[in-house]
Parts: C-alpha cells; structure tokens; sequence
C-alpha cells in the first residue's frame, strides 16, 4: 500500500505551541517497524507548484504566503508561526495528498502521512491550515480529466468549514463533514451533508451516525474517487476535542468508513486530519490506526 512521506513534514515550532508536529516522523517510524508499510512503497513527495496551488487559491493570498507578506491578523488566524520551512511544508504535503490520490486510483487504497488541512480556505488560512490540499488534488484530477465526482469523507472533530466553502458550488463534490456541534468553527459552512454531534459523545452514538450518513452520501455522490480524513481529535482526553470515543471505537471508525467506501467499489486517498492527544507520540500512535486498517483490507482484497 502506498503512503506519500517527506521528513519535512515536520517543522520546528515553539516549545509551548500546541501543534504536534512531531507527529508525522513518528508515524511513519511506527508504520515501517510494523510492517505495515515497505519503504519501497513511500512516495517523496516535490513542492507543490504554484500552478497546482491556483486552481483553488486566489493569486493574492498565494503572493503573500510566497512573500511572507501575512498581515498580523492573517498570522493569529493562521494559528500556528508562518515561515519559510512551513510554507515549503505545506506545499509538500499537498504534493503528498496528490500522489496519495493518484495512487489511489490505480491501486484502490493509498495514504498521505499528512494533509487535511481543511480549515484553508480559497484567500486566507485559520486554524493550522495554509493551503487545502484536499481541495487542490480533487481540482487538479478534475482539470486533467482524470476525475469526475468526487467524495470528501471528513472525520475530524471540527467542522472542514474551509472544504465546504471552496466546493460550495460544485455538484460534482459532496462534501460530508462529522464533527462537534459546539466546537471550532464557531461559524460554520454548509457542507454536502454536516452531522453534528453532541459533546460527550461516544462510540454507539457516533457509529450511528456515520453508518447511516456515510451510506447516504456514497448514493448521493457516485464518486470516482474519496479521500478520508481520519482526525484522531474525537477520541476522548483530546485537548480539543469533547467527543469521547474509545480507542476500539476509532478503530471500528475507520475500519467501517473503509470498508463502506471500498464495498462501493470507490477508491480511497486516506489523509490525517487533526489529533492533539495528551503526547505526541500517542497522537501518533492513534493516526497509525487508520493505516493498520487500510493495511488489512488491501491484503483482503489482494487475497479475492
């Protein structure tokens, strides 16, 4: 199974930011040493190009990143310090959701080590997100006449507000989101499909919900293609999380959502979406989860 990785995933951040950042190498240290990877099958990813960058992002916000011309208020929105490495991060990583979703389509499964950055929106980025690499890979398969439909499966806690907005428009995506009613964005966009879900809630009730939401959609969508986001922030004791799911329960999460969008026959691009565990290491080893899953059932259907 390929999987997209570049050790400059990570950049430094301050001691004191809440941001894991060294989530990324840890994961993929953690999928090699068990065999849930081959290193033979990770894909470096480039820095994505501007070009790539503009069929979602308006040419102005795309300048100021490229220039380090963020105003003050753009820097605060943006959550986390912008530099150099992390506009370069950033395009890699979207580089990487691409490849993941290329692989995809001519292998059925297929992984970023990074990506989800929904909260990008079309001219600016909040909440830890730049650029929405999501959005950006779905625009540029769709520009090539590589895809048609196209399914955003977002798993994170927080609404994909970003996501929604930039696909607003555009029959061709449906945009399904499950997340915490009461939490970040205050403001919510419309998605495809939103579900909203209380705080506290736990395995049965967002199961439940995901079960009968995520059968709704892969009817309404018909994609060619799905990308998950697999945020591991609903998995109870996250920082900023509220919802309570138990470890099993996001295992069940994620083997249920894979094997709904493969039973359809729909390729599948997994990305990582959010996770700020009590560690950085067990937010890591939360986010493996996702990969063991998807390990299994390519197994299972190279073995039919």
């Amino acid at each position: 199974m390929r999987v997209s990785f570049h050790p400059d995933y990570r950049v430094e951040l301050p001691p004191t930011h809440p941001y894991p950042m060294g989530k990324y190498p840890l994961l993929h240290a953690r999928l090699l040493d068990r065999g849930v990877i081959e290193a033979a099958d990770v894909m470096v990813p480039e820095e994505a190009t501007l070009e790539m960058l503009s069929r979602v992002h308006t040419p102005d916000y795309l300048s100021r990143l490229a220039h380090d011309a963020l105003s003050a208020a753009e820097r605060r929105r943006l959550g986390v310090p912008f530099t150099a490495r992390l506009w370069r991060r950033s395009r890699l990583a979207v580089h990487g959701t691409w490849l993941a979703a290329r692989a995809a389509l001519a292998d059925g499964l297929a992984g970023n080590l990074a990506g989800g950055t929904h909260h990008a929106f079309a001219d600016h980025g909040e909440g830890f997100c730049v650029l929405n690499d999501v959005a950006i890979a779905i625009r540029g398969l769709r520009a090539d006449r590589t895809l048609r439909r196209a399914l955003v499966v977002d798993l994170d806690v927080h609404q994909g507000n970003g996501t929604a907005a930039i696909f607003a428009a555009e029959p061709d995506v449906y945009t399904l989101s499950l997340h915490g009613d009461r939490n970040y964005p205050l403001r919510k966009e419309r998605s495809s499909r939103d579900v909203e879900l209380a705080d506290g809630s736990g395995d049965a009730a967002y199961l439940a919900a995901l079960g009968g939401a995520l059968a709704e959609a892969i009817e309404a969508a018909r994609p060619d293609l799905a990308f998950l986001i697999a945020g591991v922030d609903v998995v109870v004791g996250d920082r900023y999380g509220r919802l309570a799911l138990s470890d099993a329960g996001l295992r069940r999460r994620e083997r249920l959502a894979i094997a709904m969008l493969r039973d359809a026959g729909c390729p599948l691009a997994i990305v990582l979406g959010g996770g700020y565990a009590a560690s950085t290491l067990r937010t890591a080893e939360l986010h493996a989860i996702v990969f063991e899953e998807a390990r299994v059932r390519w197994r299972l259907e190279r073995e039919r």
